[in-house]
């Protein structure tokens, strides 16, 4: 269900602004929607796993919170970010 090594570290050198900048609001978004993807995807497999749901609800309203910090600091890097991920339409 995790993302591997090197998921991570592609997703890392794709959106972040170095290969070790795992911190970044870009960086924590790209993690958090492949880590929603996985999750949506596993959910069709096993409609009753409840507790993952919990944790994917957690994911999606800490992404949600991102994204609005994302738009208020830098609106041109988030209608970036949404466009590449392929969030919200």
């Amino acid at each position: 269900m995790s993302l591997s090594a090197a998921e991570k570290a592609k997703l890392v050198s794709d959106y972040g602004n170095s290969s070790a900048d795992t911190g970044s609001v870009d960086v924590q978004i790209a993690l958090l929607t492949t880590d929603i993807n996985k999750l949506t995807e596993h959910f069709k497999l096993h409609v009753k796993d409840f507790h993952s749901k919990q944790g994917l609800i957690r994911k999606v309203n800490l992404r949600r919170k991102l994204l609005a910090y994302l738009k208020r600091s830098s609106f041109d890097r988030y209608t970036k970010l949404i466009t590449s991920l392929k969030i919200r339409g």
